[in-house]
């Protein structure tokens, strides 16, 4: 992403009132060919909050910046001692409904794709194939110098051994991963190297304020492309990152339907935006196709 966190939106007034009909969103699956794009949003039955929404983590939480990452040991240490207790959660987090919706209807050929903006994996898990990480994933890990992938589980051995009995209290887990502690919780938490080369280790991610690659954009343009029609399923759309396939798909005159309970930045370019919670409201839709879920 290339903006900072720090942004502030306003919803633009004058745009069509949100709705709880969810006929055009079951006939755009039967009619398939449909892209799916996800935000946070998805996760929260999960127990993983959003950025955005009510009680969204941004109100409290600052997401580290891939400049402050690389800037210092000092970051680092804070965000690896944060992201190794967030973890914990996010590996015990499992799809729910609305993700088990997504990956029945991909069974059952109504999807073009998945795109996710999330980190978390629950889509994969749920069942869905072929799914683009737009941000990447916090089950892996890559080293800035040699590049090796490291599995996430193997690092979080390396950092439980290298600190043992490191057991603070978070006062809240946000969708990067990152828990909330104090400086004082944080403590001396000991980071540990590259095991390949001694280089720093970074979750294959993308910070605020670093880009998606290059190709993973154009891999997900292609699909635009290739779609009848765009889903965006629990994303405010506040930064480029994701607003941009809906404007290309908006800009080529196929409909963008969005499920999200609060405005979001594309309700201009949408044909119709559902404000109801995604878990039941997939659910819904599955049931009216036929779908197992």
């Amino acid at each position: 992403m290339r903006m900072r966190p720090t942004l502030s939106w306003t919803p633009a007034e004058g745009l069509p009132p949100a709705t709880t009909d969810l006929e055009p969103v079951v006939d755009a699956l039967g009619a398939g060919g449909v892209l799916v794009l996800s935000g946070a949003g998805i996760s929260t039955e999960s127990g993983i909050p959003d950025y955005r929404g009510e009680g969204g983590s941004l109100s409290r939480h600052t997401p580290m910046t891939y400049q402050d990452f690389v800037a210092g040991p000092d970051a680092r240490r804070r965000y690896w001692a944060r992201s190794h207790l967030g973890w914990k959660t996010f590996r015990r987090a499992r799809p729910n409904a609305g993700h088990r919706a997504v990956a029945a209807f991909g069974r059952g050929g109504a999807l073009g794709g998945v795109i996710t903006q999330n980190v978390d994996g629950l889509h994969q898990a749920a069942g869905s194939e072929d799914v683009v990480e737009l941000h990447g994933g916090l089950d892996r890990v890559v080293c800035l110098t040699c590049g090796t992938f490291v599995a996430r589980r193997e690092l979080a051995r390396r950092l439980e051994e290298a600190n043992p009995g490191f057991r603070p209290v978070a006062a809240g887990i946000n969708p990067d991963g990152d828990a909330d502690l104090t400086d004082e919780q944080v403590g001396d938490f000991r980071v540990v190297p590259c095991a390949v080369c001694g280089g720093i280790l970074k979750p294959d991610v993308v910070f605020f304020g670093e880009s998606v690659p290059p190709a993973r954009v154009a891999h997900c343009r292609a699909l635009v492309d290739e779609a009848t029609s765009l889903l965006v399923l629990g994303s405010s759309l506040t930064v480029m990152s994701g607003l941009r396939f809906v404007r290309q798909a908006a800009r080529s005159g196929k409909p963008v339907l969005i499920i999200n309970r609060d405005a979001t930045r594309g309700d201009a370019e949408a044909v119709t935006r559902i404000a109801l919670p995604l878990g039941p409201a997939l659910g819904a839709v599955a049931e009216r196709l036929g779908v197992g879920v």
